[in-house]
């Protein structure tokens, strides 16, 4: 059986840590943020971890 390919848009946005789990970035951060307030847009900038609900979708779109 041939190797998985990864999905390149996947590998773009999501990232593995060292324990094994899967770091993305948040939405809501990349336009009208004029009515944002500026304690939602300082949150929006730090990143988080997938839910554990979708890390295995998440897994199989890396090929990992």
């Amino acid at each position: 059986m041939p190797k998985m390919k990864t999905n390149r848009s996947a590998a773009k946005r999501f990232r593995k840590t060292g324990s094994g789990k899967f770091r993305r970035r948040r939405a809501y951060h990349s336009h009208i943020l004029t009515k944002k307030s500026p304690k939602r847009k300082r949150r929006l900038r730090q990143g988080t971890l997938v839910a554990k609900a979708d890390e295995k979708r998440v897994k199989r779109l890396l090929g990992t």
